[in-house]
């Protein structure tokens, strides 16, 4: 069916939208954390292939950071595993961790490169194991009851390092990092990561343009409900001081903006769950989501 002239019309003014935006990313290096409904619904994944991909294509270095909790809790109840956390944090025993390696480094990470591949991308999937370039150490996690008394949740862990120098060889052939947050040990032992921590250090190692955590929820929202964006350091601050900000979302807005304090132009938190979130996100004047600066 032919095009009407105004559907046309807003077709073209959305592209000359992008325009400016795509000159100014040129060459930036894009740190996306990628989990949540956009990882399990198909029409969700195969957009955000095609978005990453485009990214690409317009001179932009996409680094994909995913998770995986759903796909793992679905293989530890396969195995007659109950999935334990503590204080939201998977408690990672010997056999768990096997899973999560098989689950994670395996299976969500080859069917990420592989959408990518089919769209015309030349992704490479890697683990922090690989060239041991996620270091970690085992994370203690305080009690919340006894003060100064710690819990061993096993083979989770906190980076201490990441070099740089394998993802940016990748960049530098045109290939797209996809990364499970697997780090490695002293002793080559594995750390199952959180992945919006990995995320954030890498965006912070890469001194990357944007950091985008795409989420479940539709960004930062006032007490009324209304979407919040352009938000400073310092305002961030505030709405987490008076119960604005309160919650699951602490934990995240907290390591976008130590991302911003730490380099990383802009973070953004956005609703994986509208298809093709990203370009709307990167590449037009309003978004979709949540934009954090380092403050002006």
């Amino acid at each position: 069916m032919p095009l009407t002239h105004s559907t046309a019309k807003q077709k073209a003014e959305i592209l000359s939208e992008a325009l400016p935006y795509i000159r100014r990313f040129q060459d930036k290096t894009i740190v996306i954390k990628y989990g949540g409904n956009a990882m399990t619904e198909e029409h969700l994944k195969q957009g955000f292939a095609k978005d990453v991909v485009l990214l690409k294509l317009v001179g932009m270095n996409p680094v994909i950071v995913h998770g995986g909790g759903p796909q793992i809790n679905e293989m530890l109840k396969r195995v007659g595993k109950e999935g334990e956390f503590v204080q939201g944090m998977r408690v990672t025993d010997r056999e768990t961790m096997d899973i999560v390696e098989m689950v994670l480094g395996g299976s969500v990470n080859k069917e990420i490169v592989n959408l990518i591949n089919q769209h015309g991308g030349k992704a490479v999937g890697l683990t922090g194991k690989d060239g041991g370039f996620i270091r970690a150490k085992k994370l203690m996690v305080k009690h919340k009851e006894k003060t100064g008394e710690l819990i061993d949740i096993g083979h989770v862990g906190e980076v201490t390092h990441i070099d740089p120098s394998l993802v940016a060889l990748l960049d530098a052939q045109d290939f797209i990092p996809v990364i499970a947050p697997i780090g490695v040990g002293e002793n080559g032992e594995a750390y199952n990561i959180n992945a919006d921590l990995v995320a954030g250090k890498l965006a912070e190692t890469l001194k990357a343009e944007k950091l985008i955590l795409l989420t479940n929820t539709t960004g930062v929202l006032d007490k009324e409900g209304n979407l919040l964006t352009g938000l400073t350091a310092a305002r961030v601050d505030e709405l987490i001081e008076d119960g604005t900000i309160s919650g699951g979302m602490i934990p995240k807005i907290s390591m976008a903006l130590e991302a911003v304090k730490n380099g990383v132009k802009t973070s953004h938190i956005i609703n994986g769950r509208v298809a093709h979130a990203l370009l709307l996100e990167i590449l037009t004047d309003e978004g979709v989501g949540t934009l954090i600066r380092a403050n002006d």
